[in-house]
Formats: C-alpha cells, structure tokens, sequence
C-alpha cells in the first residue's frame, strides 16, 4: 500500500495536555479530522465541520514526530472514523510506535477499529439533540477492559437518562465517563448525584478548557 496515496482531511494537528478520558493531564498529540455527520447543540469545535487540509498518512507521521518523545495521540474530530482511510491510519501509528485512543461520536460503527486502539465512545444523551445516534450494535465492541464510554450532561434529565443507560445495557462494571457541559450543568450538583447514587463512574471534567481560554483552539 502506498502511503502517499492514503489520503485524509486534516483540521488540525498539534500537542496540548490530555483534556479529558482517564488519560487526563498527560502530553499528547491530537489529530482532529475534518467532518461531522452530527450537529450537536454544545459542539465546541464546529469548526472541524469545515473542509480542511490533505494530508497523506505519511506526511501525517512526518508532522507528529516534531512532538518525540510524546507517544500518545488522539485521533478525534469532528467524527473520525467518517473517512475510512482513517483505520490505516491506526494501524501505521502503532507500527510507529504510538499509543492510540479513538475519540468517535458512537454513531458509527466500531467493528473495524484495531485492536490496539483504545477506543473513547460518546453516547450522545437527548439534550445534546443527538440523543438517538447512538449505534446500540457498537455495545458489542466496547472492550471493558480498555475503552471507555463517555456521557456528557446538560441536565438532570441526561443524569438519569445515562444512568438508565448503563444499567439497561450492563455497563456498570466498565469506564464510565460523566462530564457536564460547561454553562449548562454545575459541576457540583453533577458531583452531588453521582456520590448520592453512588454511581460506579468516573466524572471528569475539561481540563484545556481550565488552563486555556475555553474557545481556544489547538489546545
């Protein structure tokens, strides 16, 4: 395979600090392809709904060994796995060495994503306006082991939605991920739910949007 001839569209790409995931607070480097087949009212990266730059898998791997030693990327959008040149893409970043996560929307399918590929799923709740988008066939290729299911909250509505959610489809012994949209829903009551139902997740919050200006990008 020619490597020059993969082709993607590229938003952006550069090193920050681990925002979110319980990989938090590490350096790592974020390839964020163009494109969205969702329009979620919170977006913070509409942006990346925009064309934006071709890049070949290899001129991809060029750019992202500016950043050695850092070894951690995330490949994220935008919704990523819309281009399908995308999982030859994970497939060359780890024989280069690189430790993968996935950041997708949930609504596309993860049959084919690698192995190695440590996959973040966002299960969109209603308020975001996405709330029926989520493929309930990728329940069956999330490893509890390694991936993590992400639920971000605007509301009480959503709390109880997601709680719903992982219980109905026995994910309460996997990664769970809770985090509130900022301006929507207090971190404090969020806090305050999860300690009162002792709820067996992990809630997070945007740790870029803390250190930087919370419409910054290339953070």
């Amino acid at each position: 395979m020619n490597l020059y001839n993969e082709v993607l569209v590229v938003s952006e790409i550069f090193c920050s600090i681990q925002g979110e995931s319980s990989y938090t607070g590490l350096p790592c480097i974020f390839i964020r392809l163009s494109g969205c087949n969702l329009r979620c009212n919170y977006c913070d990266t509409k942006y990346s709904y925009e064309s934006g730059e071709k890049f070949s898998i290899n001129n991809i791997i060029t750019k992202i060994k500016q950043y050695d030693p850092v070894k951690l990327v995330e490949i994220t959008g935008g919704e990523p796995l819309l281009q399908s040149e995308v999982y030859e893409l994970m497939s060359q970043l780890d024989a280069n060495g690189y430790f993968v996560l996935l950041e997708t929307n949930g609504s596309q399918s993860l049959k084919d994503v690698p192995h190695h590929v440590v996959k973040i799923i966002d299960v969109k709740c209603p308020d975001s306006g996405e709330g029926k988008s989520f493929l309930l066939s990728n329940l069956n290729f999330i490893n509890k082991a390694k991936d993590e299911t992400k639920f971000v909250l605007s509301s009480y509505f959503d709390y109880n939605w997601a709680k719903n959610f992982i219980f109905l489809n026995g994910l309460k012994n996997y990664k769970i991920l809770f985090s509130a949209v900022s301006d929507r829903l207090d971190l404090q009551d969020l806090a305050k739910w999860i300690t009162e139902d002792k709820l067996p997740v992990r809630m997070q919050i945007q740790l870029h949007k803390i250190i930087w200006d919370k419409d910054k990008k290339g953070v």
